[in-house]
């Protein structure tokens, strides 16, 4: 067995153990009525944990270009999507970001329950015009609430070469919603893509470009966007 494969083998191990340890959570702030910011504060601890075991164990790190790209207001962040780990770290990159997530996502044991508690946007992608419906308010309310929200236009993981191109519901989304966005680039697929069975060391980039502002036409937004997150991801190591 080669060393990738055992350090990504630890890591698992770490993982369930460290997964286990929020368990103890769950009868606790549901006692006390679950409350939304202590429930997103664990839900972060839990990442950082997460975040701790992958550099020590499997020596995968990350490093952020750009970070003052970032809006000092509540914005629509739309990042390039090919594996778990900017979906797990976005809660540490962005403290109190709304996720759009894929129901699925729900199923995850323990760290569901936090998810659902959050809340999150879970939207159940087979419901065509209601899951855009269920989006378009719950992003409204986290806007209007002080979070950002983070949507993978995409719609699902990809692998790191594929070319970037959004699924329909993020143009709806720009024109509505009237928030700054901010394109949101990360190569980690080349360490935890899809595809690969181990977890692989080196350093993930996560790269912030510079925030469109609201008012162009949708079909503009969306060539726009394409455009800048394509040209950095082919520029990305």
């Amino acid at each position: 067995m080669n060393t990738i494969k055992v350090k990504s083998l630890l890591f698992d191990g770490f993982l369930a153990g460290w997964t286990a340890l929020f368990s103890l959570g769950v009868p606790a702030f549901w006692l006390v009525g679950s409350p939304r910011k202590p429930i997103r504060a664990a839900t972060r601890l839990w990442v950082r944990g997460v975040l701790f075991g992958l550099k020590h164990v499997v020596g995968l790190r990350y490093v952020e270009k750009g970070r003052d790209m970032i809006p000092a207001e509540p914005c629509l962040i739309v990042c390039n999507h090919q594996s778990t780990w900017e979906t797990l770290a976005a809660l540490v990159l962005f403290p109190d970001v709304a996720i759009v997530a894929k129901q699925e996502l729900l199923r995850i044991p323990i760290i569901g329950w936090y998810i659902r508690k959050s809340p999150m946007i879970i939207i159940d992608r087979e419901s065509g015009s209601k899951a855009l419906k269920v989006m378009l308010n719950q992003s409204r309310e986290a806007l209007a609430a002080g979070r950002s929200v983070l949507v993978f236009p995409q719609g699902t993981r990809m692998d790191e070469m594929e070319p970037i191109r959004f699924r329909r519901g993020v143009e709806l989304l720009y024109s509505t919603l009237g928030a700054p966005v901010l394109p949101v680039v990360v190569n980690s697929g080349k360490f935890w893509g899809s595809g690969r069975l181990s977890k692989r060391g080196g350093a993930i980039t996560v790269s912030y470009l510079p925030p469109i502002q609201p008012g162009m036409s949708a079909e503009l937004f969306v060539r726009t966007a394409e455009a800048q997150m394509e040209d950095e991801r082919s520029i990305l190591p």
